[in-house]
Parts: C-alpha cells; structure tokens; sequence
C-alpha cells in the first residue's frame, strides 16, 4: 500500500477498520502507518496514530517496537489527541530506560498543568507510576503529587486514577 492510499483510507472512518485488519494481517506495513502518524499533526496523522492505538489493543507485540518513536515524538506534538494515544500506548508498556528521564519531566509537567486535557494528565499519571516501578525512591512524590491532584479536582477520571494509583503507592511504601 502506498502513501496516498493510506491517506485515502485515514481520511474516511468507514475504512479505519479495514486498514486495521489489513494491517495486522501485513505488519509490514507498520512503518508508514507509523511514519504518516509522526510527521505532523494533520488529523489523518492523528488518526493514524489511533489506528496504531486500536492495533495495540488486539496486538500489542506489533506495536511495542514503535515505541521509542512514539516516546520522542512527545517532544515535537502540539495535537492533543494524538498526544492522548501517544501517552496511552506509552502508559501500557514497560518504560524504557532511555526514556525514563524525558518521560518522568515530561509527565510531572504534564500532570501539574491545568490547561493538560483530563485523559493525557490521567496517562501522565500512569507512566509516572510506571516509572516509579523502576525507580522506588520517587514513590513518596508521586504520592504527594496524586493527593494534590485529587485535592484540587473534581473529574472522575483523575480521581478514579489517583486513588487506584494511591492505593498501590501506599502498599508499596
């Protein structure tokens, strides 16, 4: 499959499904789903990356190589959906040690700013505890952080989250 028809086929939601057999059926072909989804934030971009979202979710083992990419590509993306699928597939993985700097940063920003979405803050929080699997001595901020989050919001999501998360953080301390 070629560029312009990947693009033909992001453009209409009828066939995102079709492209999302297709393409697990052909992970060969993962590179420029991939490379359509990183090059700029057009929505068949974004888009592209939610394909590679729904991928995950039945296969997670074709887009685990992806990662690194996706993990820099936070450094460069303003669109906040693609952001949100970004942080999830992030979220939903180990985090690599070469990464693990940039997204602890990264995160904490993320997680204190107001202006965030609701759902990139909630993956934040996520890759934070993650982060916090491999490096125990950030457990007692995170905790902090968490509380404060919940302290001073009122949506469910971030509650649901911080609460979850508080209780693991709590029983790991």
């Amino acid at each position: 499959m070629n560029r312009k028809e990947f693009y033909s086929l992001l453009d209409n939601w009828e066939n995102i499904h079709l492209l999302i057999n297709y393409l697990i059926d052909y992970p060969n072909q993962l590179d420029a789903l991939i490379e359509i989804g990183l090059s700029n934030d057009q929505k068949e971009n974004w888009r592209a990356i939610w394909v590679a979202d729904k991928i995950h979710e039945k296969h997670p083992e074709l887009i685990r190589p992806y990662l690194g990419q996706l993990t820099e590509a936070l450094k460069t993306t303003s669109c906040d959906s693609k952001l949100r699928h970004l942080l999830k597939l992030i979220s939903l993985n180990p985090i690599d040690q070469q990464h693990l700097s940039f997204l602890l940063a990264y995160c904490l920003e993320l997680v204190d700013k107001a202006t965030s979405p609701i759902a990139n803050r909630v993956h934040g929080m996520q890759i934070l505890f993650e982060i916090s699997e491999q490096e125990p001595e950030l457990k007692p901020e995170l905790i902090q952080l968490f509380e404060h989050e919940l302290e001073k919001h009122e949506s469910p999501a971030i509650r649901s989250r911080g609460k979850r998360l508080l209780k693991k953080l709590y029983s790991a301390s």
